[in-house]
């Protein structure tokens, strides 16, 4: 009897320890980085982009014609979604679909396959490219290299965990030079996971935080440059890849 009360015990107390670390972890996860007042203000429509909310997603229409050509977006780990809207409202502003799907716990771990959702939602599209940053462009690799669903893929200083050497996909690879939380050599050494002609385009002074307007990623270096310059950089390399999709 003293052996099972004393093994009634070790269990209670296993169990209870295992929802102490599934608490903390979840409260771990929902403590996002927060929009900054530029991310917010981009979350409102204007004469060239309709902004939405649905099903969840941030939805970023050009209104000046249909766009054929759309892009999904997977924020960063522990990112507010929004803090991508600055960005998704000027690729919409180029005359492009643009989606950011928020993720499970804010880890697009738990959503590698979020974008199923979006391009069945939109059935016109007849090219769609996905795009994430640091984690997110890490579960976009891995969402392309189970579907063929997509034709273009955009890392924002993320590179990829699967080998997508031989996928038909347009890639391109955006990296910060000062970037301390993805490190360039890291996102060099992908290179050998990417198609051949990969182009990478480095933001001379760019670093990890830049990518997004949320203010200061944990163990990043600072910027010597603007995050409205590195954001336009940005954008324009992930235009051009969106831009090669119809081609």
């Amino acid at each position: 009897m003293r052996k099972f009360l004393n093994w009634k015990r070790i269990l209670l107390f296993l169990i209870v320890a295992l929802l102490a670390l599934v608490f903390g972890f979840v409260i771990w996860a929902n403590d996002a980085l927060q929009p900054m007042p530029e991310a917010l203000a981009a979350l409102q429509s204007d004469a060239q982009v309709q902004v939405s909310e649905t099903n969840g997603w941030y939805i970023f229409t050009p209104t000046t014609a249909k766009p054929t050509t759309g892009l999904i977006f997977y924020p960063g780990g522990k990112v507010d979604p929004r803090a991508y809207a600055p960005q998704m409202h000027t690729v919409a502003r180029e005359g492009y679909l643009t989606v950011i799907t928020p993720m499970p716990l804010y880890l697009a771990i738990f959503g590698v396959n979020k974008a199923d959702e979006v391009i069945k939602a939109y059935p016109d599209i007849q090219h769609w490219g996905i795009a994430g940053h640091s984690l997110g462009g890490s579960m976009a690799a891995q969402y392309v290299a189970g579907s063929t669903k997509v034709q273009g893929l955009a890392f924002w200083a993320s590179y990829p965990a699967v080998d997508l050497s031989k996928a038909p996909i347009k890639v391109v690879s955006i990296y910060g030079t000062s970037d301390g939380v993805a490190k360039q050599d890291k996102v060099l050494d992908g290179a050998k996971l990417l198609p051949a002609n990969t182009p990478f385009i480095a933001i001379d002074g760019g670093d990890h935080s830049g990518f997004g307007w949320y203010g200061v990623q944990p163990g990043d270096n600072p910027a010597t440059i603007s995050r409205e310059e590195q954001n336009a950089q940005t954008v324009k390399g992930t235009v051009d890849m969106l831009a090669s999709l119809s081609q």
